[in-house]
């Protein structure tokens, strides 16, 4: 059986990743935002995946050299051509597995 102490724990975690998104989603909601402010919070999402994968895909080594001919890359911008033409997700990751 679980002791408080890993209830409690198991709490404090689930406040710690809950209440920094419920407590500026309750602020916000009772204003209008500009639209040049919504605009660019849509595109938060598109900037981390970016400095996420770009990294990964043209770095290599240690110190981080630029490597163009690296084979995840070469796999990565056919795949992200097909997603920008179909805007299939499905079709997408069947696409870079096969790849």
């Amino acid at each position: 059986m679980l002791d408080k102490a890993y209830i409690f724990l198991i709490i404090g975690m689930g406040l710690v990743t809950y209440l920094p998104r419920l407590i500026p989603l309750l602020i916000l909601s009772s204003y209008n935002l500009p639209k040049w402010l919504l605009e660019g919070l849509d595109l938060i999402p598109v900037a981390i995946l970016s400095a996420i994968l770009v990294p990964l895909l043209v770095t290599t080594g240690a110190p981080g050299q630029i490597d163009l001919f690296r084979p995840e890359l070469l796999v990565a911008i056919p795949t992200f051509l097909f997603a920008l033409k179909t805007r299939s997700i499905s079709g997408t990751i069947v696409l870079g597995m096969l790849l």
